[in-house]
């Protein structure tokens, strides 16, 4: 008797899906963060006027 396929990676696909819909999510977070200048939280984002200490004018390039 001949095998004449083997379904084994057809059979897997379904148990590697969350795992790589989870990393597709994460890696387009990163790349938005990183485009929108990362590392911007509500705090940080709020119009009552209150800054970071790390939230100099003009000091985009991290120079001091």
């Amino acid at each position: 008797m001949t095998v004449l396929a083997d379904h084994t990676l057809l059979l897997a696909l379904p148990a590697f899906a969350p795992a790589v819909v989870v990393v597709g999510v994460v890696v387009f977070v990163a790349m938005r963060d990183r485009r929108n200048g990362g590392g911007n939280t509500d705090a940080e984002t709020s119009d009552d006027g209150s800054h970071s200490e790390n939230s100099a004018p003009g000091d985009h390039d991290g120079s001091p």
